[in-house]
């Protein structure tokens, strides 16, 4: 068999640069110059989902290539690159690892070698890269699968780094990454990106950091010299699992056995299952996704990595991943001291199922100048100070409305009558209130972050603050009166329950023990009212 499609010297992978949006192909060397030097704006051909895993094997790659030179500086020349990407494969010095297409018996780009070289009793049901990619779904939802009819050879890259690197558990016979908390889970995505900057900016950082971060991650347990980097390059039967311990601390994992193959003048896949996964899997189990992996955070009192849910990254959960302490932040999402200018902290992750996905989530949240050196006295002192005290007292404050708008929403769709004991009112009039509630809490969740650096920013923290309170109650109230035509419309029925839906919803706002800010700026407004009632 012929080697096709040569990473090292065609140019395979499609970019859009940052002067102009012109379009640009280079090889893997060819990339990493250019990444050197910021002038990659993006690639047209990287799909949402793709993104996070993408990053990260250039990342990774780079890193290890860079160690394995014995410098930390990044090269600057394709040629340069190209040489230390080969020097990772000296048993295949014709760069077989990183051609799409190779002898079955031979590595090819993220493609274990077969023993024997035959695929006898291989799948071939991948024809498309999207088909191979890992998006798993019961029922083909979250993005169609098998609709890139005409594919590039660098949608066949992303898939294949998309489903190595990636991908949970769907069933018997085809594993999941260790870079998870087991086979439901998802491995997250999160990191810093200055606002100004391209895919080369973030990627020198993280690059950086990786080799900064080297020896710490060889402590868990992983090789610190001659350890398996490239896991794809060692031939895999399907059977015998690799101990962490023989692994560099950065590896580049594979977890599925897969082929190309390029037949009809177009490349598809060939695929079969494992009796066990490529990395052990009691190792694995243990680990509960501690690995090291730069970019998940780790629970700190649970020990074990952090797992994204359909709920994705709301401002709950992007409060706690970012300002609290039960986390361990890892490492690309840390403030380092040489970041400068304004930042924003990216997450990225597929959201793990039962043998299934539940959707793809990404969230930015701005992170002003202010913000991050807060978060950088945090991570110095391992104590939270004021940023993260005023996010959860926001977090609070949002619950705290929510609460009071859904206690009159209720009432109103009563007919007006006064609340239950808890657990009494009716599944119908508890679903309809709860739409109205979380309609208003995502719009909320839209603006949190905007509206938290407004007040971490701001010289009178305090205005901003109740300013802020006052303006959610308003909103809360819209939505309120907004529910209106959704209630009782009746004449007489109709304003016993919305007057007693406001007055139930405006007393909410007034107890001091969940919103005590805003009660006593209320307790004070009426003070007000009646000393100038007096002296008039």
């Amino acid at each position: 068999m012929t080697l096709l499609f040569n990473l090292l010297d065609e140019p395979l992978i499609r970019t859009r640069l940052v002067a102009g949006g012109q379009c640009r192909a280079f090889s893997l060397p060819g990339l990493f110059a250019a990444l050197v030097r910021d002038e990659v704006r993006d690639f047209p051909a990287l799909r949402p989902h793709q993104r996070h895993p993408w990053h990260a094997f250039l990342v990774q790659l780079a890193a290890i290539a860079l160690h394995h030179a014995r410098t930390e500086e990044p090269l600057e020349t394709d040629e340069g690159w190209r040489t230390a990407l080969l020097s990772l494969t000296p048993e295949h010095p014709d760069g077989a690892a990183w051609y799409m297409v190779a002898p079955h018996d031979r590595p090819a780009f993220m493609q274990a070698p077969v023993p024997g070289g035959r695929l006898d009793g291989w799948s071939d049901d991948r024809p498309t890269p999207d088909s191979l990619d890992v998006l798993v779904t019961s029922k083909n939802h979250d993005l169609k699968q098998a609709r890139i009819h005409k594919a590039h050879t660098d949608d066949w890259i992303y898939a294949l780094v998309s489903l190595q690197t990636q991908a949970p558990y769907p069933g018997a016979g085809n594993s999941g990454v260790v870079r998870m908390n087991g086979g439901s889970s998802s491995r997250p995505g999160l990191g810093m990106e200055a606002t100004s900057g391209n895919w080369g900016s973030r990627w020198r950082r993280d690059v950086q950091i990786a080799l900064a971060e080297r020896q710490k991650i060889v402590s868990l347990g992983y090789r610190d010299t001659d350890g398996l980097a490239l896991i794809w390059v060692h031939p895999w039967d399907g059977k015998v699992s690799l101990a962490f311990s023989s692994l560099d601390p950065l590896f580049i994992e594979i977890c599925r056995r897969v082929r190309l193959i390029f037949r009809d003048d177009q490349l598809c896949a060939m695929r079969t299952t494992s009796k066990g996964p490529r990395i052990s899997k009691d190792e694995s189990k243990a680990r509960k996704g501690i690995t090291g992996d730069l970019w998940t955070p780790i629970h700190i009192a649970e020990a074990k990595s952090v797992g994204i849910t359909g709920s994705g990254f709301n401002y709950r959960r992007m409060v706690d991943l970012a300002f609290g302490t039960e986390y361990q932040k890892p490492p690309a999402q840390q403030v380092q001291s040489a970041d400068r200018g304004e930042y924003q902290l990216i997450a990225r992750a597929i959201a793990g199922g039962q043998s299934t996905t539940d959707g793809y989530h990404e969230r930015r949240i701005p992170i002003s100048n202010t913000t991050r050196r807060l978060l950088l006295q945090m991570q110095a002192s391992g104590r939270p100070n004021r940023l993260a005290d005023v996010a959860k007292d926001r977090v609070s404050g949002i619950s705290a409305v929510r609460n009071a708008l859904k206690d009159a929403l209720v009432v109103l769709f009563s007919g007006g009558k006064g609340l239950g004991k808890p657990g009494s009112t009716p599944e119908g009039t508890n679903n309809k209130a709860l739409a109205f509630t979380q309609a208003f809490e995502q719009a909320e969740d839209a603006r949190f972050f905007d509206d938290l650096n407004e007040e971490i920013e701001s010289d009178q923290p305090n205005e901003v603050h109740l300013h802020w309170l006052l303006s959610t109650a308003e909103r809360a109230e819209a939505v309120l009166t907004g529910a209106f035509s959704a209630g009782p419309q009746n004449c007489e029925q109709r304003y016993r329950a919305r007057s007693a839906a406001l007055s139930r919803f405006h007393g909410g706002l007034r107890n001091s023990k969940t919103l005590p800010v805003l009660a006593e700026h209320f307790r004070q407004q009426a003070l007000n009212k009646e000393l100038s009632h007096d002296l008039g």
